[in-house]
């Protein structure tokens, strides 16, 4: 079976003097750390669009940040650098509304020597619809990478604060240079958090207080427009509070409110029922038994991407007491109602998206494969990710789908996204690509070794392809102890025969191969970069020459050309 080995095949090129006459624009940037083309394309991956679709074999080209082309024909511009894709399947980005990621806590204000606590100022007491999420959001905080690793490309992002502690944004986990902002007003935080040793200092309290709120926002609202055009009335009263409820009140954006519980789920929506604002219920924890109420209400449903901890579940022995085996089936059943919810709410025809709001990236792949063995279809779980999540957060037009005129948002992984041993390879936002390290699958082969890996030593006839045609030589790779040399052949740039260079940095994980070497041309030195997949005896891919692309790449293991062991 054959496989791919990216980035081999700058031969021919050297020899048809086109690189010659480009070497003034290989000079433009030699420390190689800004983005050599805007252009890219993943060939021959495995590539599923949207939830439900079946995954097909097509190229994905990407261009400035967008996909401008999905399909098995695609014609690619000369400087697309190529990607091989065909061990590799594509999703799209995943979403993560009302999420804290990158999110900073803003300073508590100060309290005055005149403060009352049964009347503080809205700043102190945690009632500032006011604030931005951007305001308190870093790209430099380290959960925006770790979030990015498990598949996440964008978030909408909420501010820390109180019981209504300002206005959601929606951001791209992109570049620290890029201002990365989608959206900066997509809802308001609210939650039934009161304000420690002031009013509202309970639930019930954060409740009349809302109303409050929301009726003299109403009232602010409607002596303004009086205003302007009826003469001799009092100015009226605007605040901060008020005018930035005012988007709230017209519809323009959603509530946003945490409801971990079903009390705090029924409250949300007895004054969404009263007040008529949009509502979206997210961090919903506990939930089971008001899923025709939340069904009823039309709420958006944000549901926690986390499991209750099973270590007392595993924990539990065969041998215990008769009082002991009946408190662990109390836990056992408990645990099996939790990681049950979603899949409830998927057959109760409810639509909803994950948030991973206080959950730790490292454990999200976990709580997603639990939700899935527990009745949750894979179609489900990936639309919470994507179109779910893009269609509450009003993006559906540029995110959640691979589509032509899309973001370029993918994740590229080595197995389906929801397999156990999948893992992620590549991460693509706004069109920049994120590489991230794989691990070797444990198995047993008579090609390769215990631990997953294949065996390379030998020599190697390749073949490139290229504008100029083809053209050939021999990769020779030796072991040394626990690392690899060797050398590669090619054709002189100078037209004398064959040259040859030592390969470097080789690096063999499982059965992917990377390595790169330098080209001598009119005393300059090019590097190029392999990487790819190594089956048995044969290779397949494409060898990327920086500025100057990428080509097609074949190669066969020669049983007569012995290399040393």
């Amino acid at each position: 079976m054959k496989k791919e080995l990216l980035h081999a095949g700058v031969f021919c090129l050297l020899v048809s003097g086109w690189l010659s006459s480009s070497l003034a624009f290989a000079q433009s940037d030699p420390s190689g750390k800004k983005r050599i083309t805007d252009t890219y394309a993943i060939t021959n991956a495995t590539v599923f669009t949207a939830p439900g679709q079946s995954g097909v074999k097509a190229t994905v080209l990407i261009k400035d940040g967008l996909i401008v082309g999905v399909g098995s024909n695609l014609s690619l511009p000369n400087e697309a650098k190529t990607i091989a894709g065909d061990s590799l399947f594509i999703y799209p980005g995943f979403i993560d509304a009302a999420s804290d990621v990158g999110i900073t806590k803003p300073k508590d204000p100060e309290r005055p020597d005149d403060f009352v606590s049964s009347n503080p100022s809205d700043e102190i007491a945690g009632i500032t619809p006011w604030r931005s999420a951007v305001d308190q959001f870093s790209i430099k905080d380290s959960k925006v990478d770790d979030l990015r690793k498990v598949g996440f490309t964008i978030a909408q992002i909420m501010p820390d604060g109180g019981m209504l502690a300002g206005k959601a944004a929606i951001i791209l986990l992109g570049a620290e240079n890029s201002t990365n902002l989608l959206k900066e007003n997509s809802g308001l935080a609210a939650s039934f958090s009161g304000s420690r040793g002031m009013y509202p200092g309970t639930a019930v309290g954060v409740m009349a207080k809302f109303r409050e709120i929301y009726d003299n926002t109403e009232l602010s609202s409607q002596r303004s427009q009086k205003y302007t055009t009826v003469s001799g009335l009092k100015r009226p009263e605007i605040t901060p509070t008020y005018s930035a409820m005012q988007e709230v009140l017209s519809g323009q954006i959603p509530v946003l409110f945490s409801t971990s519980s079903e009390l705090e789920i029924r409250r949300a929506i007895s004054l969404q029922k009263e007040k008529g604002f949009k509502l979206v219920l997210t961090g919903l924890e506990d939930y089971e038994e008001v899923i025709d109420v939340i069904k009823a209400s039309g709420a958006s449903v944000l549901v926690k991407l986390e499991i209750p901890d099973d270590k007392a579940i595993k924990a539990q022995k065969d041998d215990a007491t008769e009082e002991v085996k009946v408190l662990n089936a109390r836990v056992k059943k408990a645990y099996d109602e939790a990681v049950a919810q979603a899949s409830k709410l998927e057959a109760a025809g409810i639509p909803f998206a994950f948030t991973t709001v206080g959950v730790k990236s490292g454990d999200i792949m976990k709580a997603l494969q639990t939700m899935i063995k527990n009745g949750l279809s894979e179609k489900s779980a990936l639309a919470a990710l994507t179109t779910n999540s893009a269609s509450i957060l009003g993006i559906s037009k540029v995110a959640g789908s691979i589509e032509k005129g899309k973001m370029a948002n993918l994740i590229l992984s080595t197995d389906s996204i929801f397999a156990e041993d999948s893992q992620i390879k590549h991460i693509v936002v706004d069109g920049y690509i994120y590489d991230y390290d794989t691990k070797a699958k444990k198995k047993d082969s008579k090609d390769g070794k215990e631990d997953g890996t294949v065996k390379i030593e030998g020599n190697w006839e390749y073949t490139s392809e290229s504008p100029a045609g083809s053209s050939g030589g021999i990769l020779s790779i030796q072991k040394e102890g626990s690392d690899y040399t060797g050398t590669i052949t090619y054709d002189d740039p100078s037209g004398s025969g064959k040259a040859t260079s030592p390969i470097k940095n080789v690096v063999l994980d499982g059965s992917t191969l990377s390595f790169s070497f330098d080209v001598t041309a009119n005393g300059m030195e090019i590097l190029v970069e392999v990487s790819g997949e190594v089956d048995s005896d044969s290779f397949k891919g494409t060898m990327n020459v920086g500025e100057f692309g990428s080509f097609p790449f074949e190669g066969t293991l020669n049983p007569t050309l012995i290399a040393n062991k």
